[in-house]
């Protein structure tokens, strides 16, 4: 997705009241300047400074590696106790923890705080599909797998064809490994396979396409969030279908897993301040982004979950054994 990102570092020695023990010096975004992971770090600490959590600068660290796994292999070895660093995290960090990309890792070996926005998945058809409804497209996997293929702008096993997978298995299909998906290089190359006919469906993330779904070159069957979209209020959700499915590539934080429980009350406390801050809304509305708060232990269920549903899938598919 394309974000806007505010070079802006900033600190929090007085987030919410923490003493110098818990004092935030330090986000680390587990990627190179620009991605989704930096763009994390720096809006969430520009937003704390601004209504008043913090005060002096703190760094931005990029660490970027093995997508994600350098940056966690570092703060559970290295950081297990420092209560003055967050870590940048989204769908892509559990995804590869399901996946034992970690060399290993677990997510029990860190201590999950918050989401607070997310990028939501849609499922988009050629404007001429005789799909009208995500209903019409599950029952056609259904009766014939061989004949729906689906495009998506991440590899074999990656979050778009997961997405994909696990909204058929709430819809009752189970078969993943019937399921015929076309990895590509970006959401733009998958949905020219969509709009082009050689697919009959795209799975991505809507703030990716949306030119294509406004210009009208493509129908959207359902985004996968919890309520419709600010701006696309004409597309349902899979849930009003009768699925019970959400997708966001959603964006949060976690931080180490020896940190006191007071000091992790601290961070969950900030981090819903920010989200609740006007400041927020505007970066959500400025990037595409769409509102997921799950903070503490709704989160912390919400990843336990999450894994554990991508690692039966990606046995399934044998991405893992």
């Amino acid at each position: 997705m394309r974000i806007t990102v505010k070079a802006l570092a900033f600190s929090a020695t007085a987030l919410m009241g923490m003493t110098t023990s818990a004092l935030a010096t330090e986000c680390i975004a587990p990627a190179n300047p620009g991605g989704g992971w930096d763009f994390t770090c720096r809006q969430i600490a520009n937003i704390m400074q601004e209504i008043g959590l913090s005060s002096n600068m703190v760094q931005v660290t990029n660490m970027a590696g093995a997508g994600g796994g350098v940056a966690y292999t570092h703060v559970v070895g290295q950081r297990n106790t420092d209560a003055d660093v967050f870590i940048a995290a989204s769908s892509a960090t559990t995804t590869r923890l399901a996946q034992n990309a970690f060399a290993g890792m677990t997510a029990d070996q860190v201590r999950w705080v918050g989401t607070i926005g997310g990028d939501p998945g849609v499922i988009v058809v050629a404007k001429d599909s005789p799909f009208q409804t995500i209903n019409d497209l599950v029952e056609a996997v259904k009766t014939d797998p061989a004949k729906v293929a689906f495009a998506g702008g991440s590899a074999v096993g990656g979050f778009d064809h997961l997405k994909v997978l696990m909204l058929l298995d709430r819809a009752g299909y189970s078969e993943a490994r019937s399921v015929k998906y076309i990895g590509l290089d970006g959401g733009a190359d998958a949905i020219t396979q969509t709009v082009g006919g050689f697919t009959q469906a795209m799975t991505g993330d809507i703030s990716e396409i949306q030119g294509f779904i406004r210009s009208g070159d493509v129908r959207a069957l359902a985004v996968l969030s919890d309520e419709r979209v600010a701006g696309f209020e004409d597309i349902p959700t899979a849930k009003e279908q009768g699925i019970d499915m959400v997708a966001m590539n959603w964006r949060g934080i976690y931080v180490p897993k020896g940190i006191s429980d007071d000091d992790f009350a601290k961070w969950t406390d900030a981090l819903q301040k920010v989200a609740d801050s006007e400041q927020w809304q505007k970066v959500m509305t400025d990037n595409g982004l769409a509102p997921y708060t799950l903070i503490g232990a709704d989160f912390e269920k919400f990843v336990n979950d999450n894994i554990a549903e991508v690692t039966e899938i990606s046995k399934e598919i044998g991405i893992i054994q």
